[in-house]
């Protein structure tokens, strides 16, 4: 792997954690997981906080990759990003794995 492949690996891993760094987006995630898709509408009557704090939560999500989301207006409908998803597991899962590699070192 050279390092350009590498530092590229570690920025889109740091996107991927910033993205996930806030219960709510956490509980966006939660939710867009046990769905096919979900509205904006239904999401703001759900979580418990503004429909603008709720669009800003979105975005950073929407933005890392993680989610993607269809605009029919007047409607916005969300759902998971099947292939960044994988691909934030498996970077993850990756991560953890070399972290575990230096712990039994150390």
């Amino acid at each position: 792997m050279s390092k350009k492949e590498l530092a590229d690996q570690q920025e889109q891993l740091a996107r991927f954690a910033k993205a996930l760094g806030h219960p709510i987006r956490i509980a966006i995630l939660e939710m867009l997981a046990t769905r096919s898709c979900c509205y904006h509408g239904d999401m703001s009557e759900i979580l418990p906080i503004a429909k603008s704090t709720l669009s800003q939560h979105l975005n950073e999500l929407k933005d890392a990759g993680l989610i993607q989301g269809t605009i029919t207006l007047p409607t916005v409908k969300y759902c998971i990003h099947q292939e960044n998803w994988n691909k934030a597991k498996g970077l993850f899962a990756d991560f953890f794995t070399q972290l575990q590699k230096t712990e039994d070192i150390c």
